[in-house]
């Protein structure tokens, strides 16, 4: 999980040392040391002055008067720019706390400031580094055991109910053959019945467990997959190429249900009548698209299906953005990074 760690949070060794070397900087004074100075500064002065031949009349006259408000004037400015830049590392902190989200790792605030709040700034982003990592490792074993959940329920649908229903369908054909004239067809009914069930129980099957992807490979699956979905309703158009670089098994099949999640998406919520798959070799990796023609983005808050494409996402390193489509729809885009070896 290490490469997918630094892929995910985009913060190589060299730049976590640099922030540290930034934090423990001797030439970075602390904020402490920042106010104390100015302040020892202004009273300094106003010692200086009051010991010397500066005196103030009773009553004051309005030169030193000026002189006077003059001098807390600028201690008061010069307080207030130290602490406004003492402090504005710290406020963009606040705001990258109050708006993190872990599903979209990289994003992390810039180490500045006093040496405190360098530290406090580099600490963060350490635990940032830590919590994404570990995330992406429960992530990866909560996905490989649904896939291998997947994997046995299909195969029980196949075998066991998939030929329970392939027994009955052959008793009903046997029936069929000796019933009187008034029953034949409701016997052809119930085999119709039968029959179609078997059919749902086998695209289940298929869909929980992607035989075609093993198979055909990648680009037959997702031609197949658009095959799938394209409906009475629903139009799918598919356009994958063929000079795709090397994916791993892995990544193969977090595109392959990242398509499906989107399609499945599509076809349920957008209410759209058109639909657009793409898979295309891009600068450093491959790119799905996944474009509709429907009500596009809501104000609802994402559902589990959404939030399972960015953990798929994040598992492999990729990116997962869903954004209005140009007209109007949504679009679905994952970007799969390709080791420089396999491309």
């Amino acid at each position: 999980m290490g490469v997918v760690t630094d892929i995910r949070s985009g913060r190589s060794p060299e730049r976590v040392e640099g922030a540290v070397s930034y934090a423990k900087a001797g030439s970075y004074v602390s904020l402490f040391w920042r106010i104390f100075s100015l302040n020892a500064a202004g009273l300094v002065v106003a010692t200086a002055l009051l010991l010397g031949p500066v005196t103030v009349s009773t009553p004051v006259l309005a030169g030193e008067a000026l002189v006077l408000l003059g001098g807390l004037a600028m201690l008061l400015a010069g307080n207030a720019l130290v602490l406004r830049f003492g402090l504005g590392p710290l406020q963009r902190l606040d705001r990258a706390m109050a708006t993190v989200d872990l599903l979209r790792p990289g994003s992390r605030p810039v180490v500045a400031g006093p040496a405190e709040t360098a530290g406090l700034i580099t600490t963060y982003n350490a635990m940032l580094d830590r919590l994404e990592a570990e995330r992406a490792a429960g992530a990866a074993r909560a996905l490989s055991a649904q896939e291998s959940e997947r994997h046995r329920i299909a195969r029980e649908l196949h075998d066991e109910v998939g030929q329970t229903l392939t027994a009955v369908l052959l008793q009903l054909k046997r029936v069929a053959d000796r019933a009187p004239e008034d029953l034949r067809d409701e016997v052809g009914q119930a085999q119709e019945a039968t029959r179609a069930g078997l059919d749902e129980i086998r695209r289940i099957a298929r869909r929980l467990r992607p035989g075609v992807l093993e198979e055909l490979g990648l680009s037959r699956a997702l031609r197949s997959l658009a095959a799938e979905f394209t409906t009475h309703g629903l139009t799918v158009r598919h356009h994958v190429t063929g000079d795709l670089p090397a994916l791993t098994p892995e990544s193969e099949l977090v595109v392959y249900r990242v398509a499906q999640e989107g399609l499945t998406n599509t076809a349920r919520h957008a209410g759209a009548d058109r639909a657009e798959l793409r898979l295309r070799p891009v600068p450093g990796g491959v790119e799905l698209l996944v474009r509709d023609n429907g009500t596009g983005l809501r104000a609802a808050p994402e559902g589990a299906g959404i939030t399972g494409m960015r953990e798929r996402a994040l598992l492999i390193g990729a990116s997962l953005s869903l954004e209005p489509a140009p007209d109007r729809g949504t679009e679905v885009r994952l970007r799969v990074p390709v080791p420089e070896g396999a491309r």
